[in-house]
């Protein structure tokens, strides 16, 4: 299947961001912080309020209707995963299931056993895991390159060698470096030494839904609010590794796989809006491609437009940062290595120039993002910070020509404010 050039038009009709007058002639480019809703997710979540907002799974319509459409969340989502309906659960957010994870992971893993983390991930699937050193857990750190933020597999290796490995945390990819890592290389390399992943893939959803079953993870994690979707947590957890993971939910929850680790009870208007996600993929593949009955052909075929769209932007902005004497782009300067999430490295704090962007009508993000660890390990002082450039599909080429054109003017009036 060919892949046709997104229809820009179409996409924005999708948003109803666009047709806000507060919004019109903004440049948004803070999209890794939290994306616009899509108007399927919009349209059923005011409808759950409206008309179900009551306790769902009971025997009356509204109640029935209420469980009906958080089913279809989970079912149509974990088909555009490519992994079984009751591997996909929702929570709060990604920190908290993280957390969540590790409280069952504490149970099972023995003094003398390791675990590697990395030093390019967000907060939330590092400090966590981090944690079980406490208990006698070895930690081992998987380090990125300090001038390249770079993740190189066979450095993992390594720490993989002597079979103590039980667990391995890492990103598809970081929320400030950008590059894409490879993820199924990746767990072939940790199954082959006898453990198990978990993927944050926060910052890489958004780009386009993978395919997890493909991938292989045994634990893969992203938001909704990031990936067009109301502010919840999306983690599939594969029923291998499930099944062997302690209950974390109340003991009568323990069988099904998608109560398993979700101790609280879930927000049941968001996750029926979820389903809006899956809604706004199909309806962006059947604009574009003839129907496809499989749903993880839609979610490849959405995937790789979106990629296309995002990667045909990104390389002129790229190659203008790359090539800029007042800053320091992280990562990779090939759009087709990474997401369009860019961090600037300043010679000063990023906050003005972000507001200097705003005033320009460029909205965008400075600060550190969570991601401490690897500002620190390329040399960034996290409190200063960084710029965070960051769009996907919707972004049209005007907008990200009016930021490369008002880079240099906002650098320039953080200096004066």
């Amino acid at each position: 299947m060919s892949t046709p050039k997104l229809d820009l038009t179409f996409v924005r009709t999708q948003f109803p961001a666009f047709a806000e007058a507060a919004l019109q002639g903004r440049g948004f480019f803070e999209n890794a912080g939290g994306s616009y809703a899509c108007a399927p997710v919009i349209d059923r979540l005011m409808r759950f309020y409206r008309q179900r907002k009551v306790q769902p799974y009971g025997v009356y319509p509204a109640s029935c209707a209420g469980g009906e459409e958080m089913d279809e969340a989970r079912v149509r989502l974990a088909a555009l995963l490519g992994v079984e309906t009751d591997e996909l659960s929702f929570g709060p957010s990604t920190s908290a299931n993280s957390y969540v994870l590790a409280q069952a992971f504490r149970r099972v893993l023995e003094p003398g056993d390791a675990i590697v983390v990395t030093d390019q991930d967000h907060e939330a699937n590092s400090g966590v895991w981090r944690r079980l050193a406490e208990d006698g857990i070895e930690l081992r750190e998987w380090r990125i390159d300090a001038k390249t933020g770079h993740l190189d597999p066979a450095a993992l290796k390594a720490l993989l060698a002597d079979g103590r490995v039980r667990l391995v945390c890492f990103p598809h990819c970081s929320n400030v470096i950008g590059e894409i890592n490879p993820v199924a290389e990746i767990v072939a390399l940790v199954h082959e030494a006898g453990a198990v992943c978990c993927v944050d893939g926060v910052s890489y959803a958004p780009h386009g839904l993978p395919d997890v079953g493909a991938l292989g993870a045994d634990i893969y994690l992203f938001s909704a609010y990031k990936t067009y979707g109301p502010h919840q947590e999306i983690m599939v957890v594969r029923r291998p590794l499930a099944e062997r993971l302690p209950n974390q939910a109340h003991w009568f929850n323990a069988e099904p796989l998608w109560k398993r680790f979700v101790p609280a009870g879930p927000d049941h208007a968001q996750v029926a809006a979820c389903c809006g996600m899956a809604d706004y993929v199909d309806a962006l593949h059947d604009h574009h491609f003839e129907r496809a009955d499989d749903p993880r052909q839609r979610g490849g075929g959405v995937h790789d437009l979106m990629r296309g769209q995002e990667i045909a932007l990104l390389q002129p902005l790229l190659t203008f940062l790359g090539h800029h004497p007042r800053l320091r782009l992280l990562g990779p300067s090939d759009a087709a290595r990474r997401a369009p999430t860019i961090a600037l490295a300043l010679d000063r704090p990023a906050g003005p120039v972000a507001q200097a962007l705003a005033a320009r009508r460029l909205d965008c993000g400075a600060g550190h993002f969570y991601a401490k660890r690897p500002l620190a390990a390329m040399g960034v002082d996290p409190e200063q910070g960084v710029l965070r450039l960051s769009f996907v599909h919707y972004t049209s080429a005007e907008d990200v020509a009016r930021l490369i054109g008002a880079l240099d003017e906002a650098l320039e009036a953080s200096l004066v404010a």
